[in-house]
């Protein structure tokens, strides 16, 4: 599927046509995407205890993934999906502009590297420390 959590799409049919929203859930089997505000079905709640009200829930519903085109983030306007190896990661890329639509994940690639530097530069300091007290005593 060229669609992922979070990505902000356009409904291009149905009664939300021309809707932009955030997806909230893949069903990459079926797919089926769930996008906030869009094909919104209402489900009652029963009262399970005497304390507990009934009530009707707005829930947003499937929709098929063919509706929906991802908006990219950089130029705005709405794109087919290509794909690009970019550092040995396949990643999506935006149609009209040529943006990484999964900066995301790029971003924490970069942080999970840089967590591990840091990581490696106290256990030098540490070693350092060893050195120095050894020839404070002589």
């Amino acid at each position: 599927m060229k669609v992922k959590k979070n990505d902000e799409v356009l409904i291009l049919s149905g009664k939300d046509a021309g809707k932009t929203a955030k997806v909230l859930a893949v069903l990459p089997k079926d797919n089926k995407i769930v996008v906030e505000g869009v094909n919104v079905q209402k489900k009652t709640k029963k009262a399970r205890s005497a304390q507990e009200v009934s009530s009707i829930i707005d829930k947003p519903g499937p929709i098929d993934a063919s509706n929906a085109m991802v908006v990219c983030p950089v130029c705005g306007k709405a794109t087919r999906v290509a794909h690009k190896e970019v550092d040995g990661k396949k990643v999506r890329v935006c149609k009209k502009c040529g943006a990484v639509l999964d900066a995301v994940k790029v971003a924490k690639e970069t942080k999970k590297t840089t967590k591990t530097a840091t990581a490696k530069t106290p256990a030098k300091r540490k070693t350092k420390k060893a050195e120095e007290k050894p020839a404070e005593e002589n």
